[in-house]
C-alpha cells in the first residue's frame, strides 16, 4: 500500500536517510525505533508530504488514506466539546446529518415528492454509514482513553495538552485511515489507557506505524520492527523482544565480517608498504591498491546498550525511617484524593507509584516532598536529604549555560572531570558538554536535569515521569543508575519496562486509599489478574435488607392485586433484565474486561445492580401472580 524506494534526505550536510527502502503492507503494525535525532519523526513527515525527499520516492496506492498523530496537536484548541471534536472524524456523516436536519425543517411546509425522495436517499446513506451509532462509538473510544462520561461535554480548551492529545487520538481512531501514523502516543497516556490502545491496535484493520520507546507497548501490539540506523531502514519481522534477539545475532555476524575485513585490509596494506618501492612488484602493488579502493567496507558495530558505572556519594546516610504519613487526607473541593492515608517509607525502599491519571499520583509526590498542604501528619526521618525531579524542572535550566556550566553551578564541590564523567554516562561526550542548554532537544534537556538530580548527593529521590522524552538507550542508562543507587526513591511512571527493572515495591491509590504491594511489578500484575479472576468467580456478597417479621397481633397486610396486562408487563420487565444479566455475564467472561480493572469494576457494578432489580421483581411477581 506504500513503498519507500531509495529515499535520501539531508539535515544540513548530515544524511538522515541515504538510499533507504521500506514497503508497508496492509495490516502491518510497525514499530519505528532508533535513538533521538535518528530521523524517526522526520520519516513520518516525509510520508505525509510535509517534507520533500532529496532523492528517491515515496509512492502509495490510490485507496490509501493516512492519519497522522503528531506532537503539534498538543497546541490545538477549540471551544467545542471533546465529544464534538472527536466526532469531526465522521466528515460525510456530519454533512449528511446537517442536510437531513435542513430537509426535516423544509418538509414542515413542503411535502413535494422531490423533497421526500431526497430525504429518503440521505437517510438511507446515513444509515449505511452507521451514522446513528457514531456518537456511541465516539463515547466508547473517549471513555476507553480515560475520559469520564461527565467530561465528554466539556470544552476541549479546558484540558491540558496531554488530554487534548487523547482527544485527537480518539478522532484519528474514529476516522479509521488505512495507514495510521503515530508519533510517541504513549507519552501522554496512563497505564489503563496504554493497555486500551494496545488492544485496539492489535485488532486494527489497517496498517500502523508507531514511533515509540515503550518496550512493553512494542511487544504487545507490534508485529514488525523497523530500526533507523546509519541512514538506513532495517526491517525485523517480529515484536521488540524478537528484534533484540535478532539484532544481537546480526551484530555477531557483522562483528565477524568486520574483523575479517580489517585483517584483510591490514594484510593488504602491509604488502603495499613492503613492496611499493620494488619495480618487479609494481603491477601487484597497483592491483592491491585498486582492490582496497573498490572494497565495500563493513561498518563497525556500535553497541546500543551502553554499560555505565555510577558512583553515588551521600553526605550522610538517612535514618532507618525516611518518611512517615499518618492519617493524611487531601482533597480539592469535592475531589477527594486521599482519605486517612498512612505509610512508612524505609531506607533502601525503591517504590513505583502507578495507576490512572487523575488518581493523585503527582499530588502524593508533592505531599512526600512537603510542598502540598494536607490534613494529618507528615514526619521526616533522621538525616534525610531529598531531591525532586519533575518535568517542569526542565524550565528551570539556564538556557544560556552550557551543560557543563549547569552541572558546575549545581554541584560546585565536584571536579570538572567528575561532572564530565556523569554527563558522559548520559551520552554527552567530548565537545557535547559545551553545547548551550537552549539548543538541546526535549530529551537531551531531560537527561541534563536527571544528571543534576542524581549527582545532588541526596539520599532520597522523588522522580515524576523521569522517562518522558527519553530514547531507549537513555532509559537503559537511567535504569542502571537507579539499580546502583543505594538510597531511597519513589518514582511515578507509566513505562512498564522501567518500573519492572527498578522498583521493589508498588504503590497504588484505590478508593482514595494508598495501598502497597510488597513486590516487583511483574508479581503485582500477576496478583491483579488473579484478583480480577477471583472477583468474577466469587462476586462480593450483596447486602440484603433485613426482613422484619410482623408481630403476631398485627393484622395481615393486604396483598396488592394486578390486572392480567400488568402481570404481563411485569413479566416482560423480568425477561429484559434477565437478557441484560446474561449480556453482562458474557462481558465479565472476556479476558480484556478482567484485564482492565476500571472496566471490570464498572461492568461488575452494573451486573450487581441488575441482580438486585431482578430480586425485587421476582418477589413482586411471586406475591401477585
Amino acid at each position: 500500500m506504500l513503498a519507500i524506494n531509495n529515499l535520501s534526505f539531508y539535515f544540513g550536510s548530515r544524511p538522515l536517510y541515504d538510499n533507504a527502502n521500506l514497503h508497508i503492507k496492509p495490516k502491518n503494525r510497525i514499530g519505528l525505533i532508533g535513538p533521538n535525532g535518528a530521523g524517526k519523526s522526520t520519516l513520518l513527515r516525509l510520508i505525509v508530504g510535509e517534507y520533500k525527499p532529496d532523492g528517491g520516492e515515496i509512492s502509495m496506492s490510490n485507496d490509501c488514506t493516512i492519519g497522522f498523530l503528531n506532537q503539534d496537536l498538543l497546541s490545538y484548541e477549540s471551544e467545542e466539546s471533546i465529544l464534538k471534536v472527536a466526532m469531526q472524524a465522521f466528515e460525510r456523516q456530519n454533512f449528511l446529518q446537517d442536510e437531513i436536519d435542513k430537509l426535516l425543517i423544509q418538509i414542515e411546509t413542503d411535502y413535494s415528492d422531490a423533497v421526500m425522495e431526497k430525504l429518503g436517499n440521505l437517510q438511507e446513506e446515513f444509515a449505511m454509514l452507521d451514522g446513528y451509532t457514531m456518537q456511541s462509538k465516539a463515547e466508547e473510544i473517549l471513555e476507553g482513553l480515560g475520559f469520564t462520561t461527565e467530561q465528554l461535554g466539556w470544552q476541549l480548551k479546558q484540558f491540558s495538552g496531554g488530554w487534548r492529545m487523547r482527544v485527537m487520538l480518539a478522532k484519528l481512531l474514529l476516522a479509521k485511515p488505512s495507514l495510521l501514523l503515530m508519533d510517541e502516543p504513549t507519552n501522554h497516556l496512563d497505564l489503563p489507557s496504554i493497555e486500551w490502545v494496545e488492544n485496539y491496535l492489535t485488532n486494527y484493520e489497517g496498517a500502523v506505524v508507531v514511533v515509540s520507546h515503550d518496550r512493553f507497548f512494542l511487544d504487545n501490539c507490534i508485529n514488525t520492527i523497523v530500526e533507523v540506523n546509519n541512514a538506513k531502514l532495517n526491517l525485523y519481522s517480529g515484536n521488540y523482544s524478537y528484534y533484540v534477539e535478532e539484532k544481537a545475532l546480526r551484530n555477531d555476524i557483522q562483528k565477524g565480517a568486520f574483523e575479517n575485513q580489517q585483517a584483510q585490509i591490514r594484510q593488504t596494506e602491509k604488502f603495499i608498504s613492503r613492496f611499493k618501492a620494488k619495480a618487479s612488484k609494481a603491477t601487484q602493488v597497483q592491483s592491491r591498491v585498486k582492490q582496497l579502493d573498490k572494497l565495500d567496507l563493513v561498518e563497525e558495530v556500535k553497541e546500543d546498550n551502553a554499560k555505565v558505572n555510577f558512583k553515588f556519594t551521600f553526605k550522610n546516610p538517612s535514618g532507618r525511617t525516611v518518611l512517615e504519613l499518618k492519617d493524611v487526607t487531601k482533597a480539592y473541593g469535592d475531589n477527594v484524593i486521599l482519605t486517612d492515608a498512612t505509610l512508612q517509607l524505609m531506607r533502601g525502599d525503591k517504590v513505583a507509584l502507578i495507576g490512572a491519571n487523575g488518581k493523585g499520583k503527582s499530588t502524593l509526590l508533592r505531599i512526600l516532598a512537603g510542598t502540598e498542604k494536607i490534613g494529618g501528619e507528615r514526619i521526616d526521618g533522621h538525616n534525610v536529604s531529598m531531591s525532586f525531579f519533575a518535568q517542569h524542572q526542565l524550565e528551570s535550566l539556564h538556557l544560556e549555560d552550557t551543560m557543563l556550566d549547569e552541572m558546575i553551578h549545581h554541584c560546585p564541590e565536584k571536579s570538572e572531570m567528575e561532572l564530565r564523567g556523569v554527563l558522559g554516562c548520559f551520552l554527552f561526550s567530548n565537545d557535547d558538554v559545551f553545547k548551550k542548554i537552549k539548543v538541546l532537544s526535549g530529551g537531551e534537556k531531560s537527561r541534563v536535569a536527571l544528571a543534576k538530580t542524581l549527582v545532588s548527593q541526596a539520599n532520597f529521590l522523588l522522580l515524576d515521569e523521569p522517562t518522558n522524552h527519553l530514547d531507549m538507550m537513555s532509559v537503559n542508562i537511567l535504569i542502571q543508575a537507579l539499580q546502583q543507587y543505594e538510597g531511597t526513591f519513589v518514582t511515578v511512571s507509566h513505562d512498564r519496562h522501567f518500573v519492572s527493572n527498578v522498583a521493589t515495591k508498588i504503590w497504588y491509590i484505590e478508593d482514595h486509599e494508598l495501598k502497597e504491594f510488597p513486590g516487583p511489578y511483574d508479581e503485582y500484575m500477576t496478583w491483579q489478574k488473579d484478583r480480577a479472576k477471583a472477583a468474577i468467580a466469587n462476586p462480593a456478597p450483596k447486602k440484603e435488607t433485613p426482613k422484619v417479621q410482623p408481630k403476631k397481633e398485627e393484622p395481615k397486610k393486604t396483598v396488592p392485586t394486578l390486572s392480567k396486562n400488568e402481570i404481563n408487563k411485569l413479566e416482560q420487565e423480568i425477561q429484559q433484565l434477565e437478557d441484560k444479566k446474561k449480556q453482562l455475564e458474557n462481558e465479565l467472561s472476556k479476558p480484556e474486561i478482567y484485564g482492565n480493572i476500571n472496566k471490570f469494576s464498572e461492568t461488575n457494578t452494573a451486573f450487581e445492580k441488575v441482580e438486585k432489580e431482578l430480586e425485587t421483581l421476582y418477589a413482586k411477581w411471586e406475591t401477585v401472580a
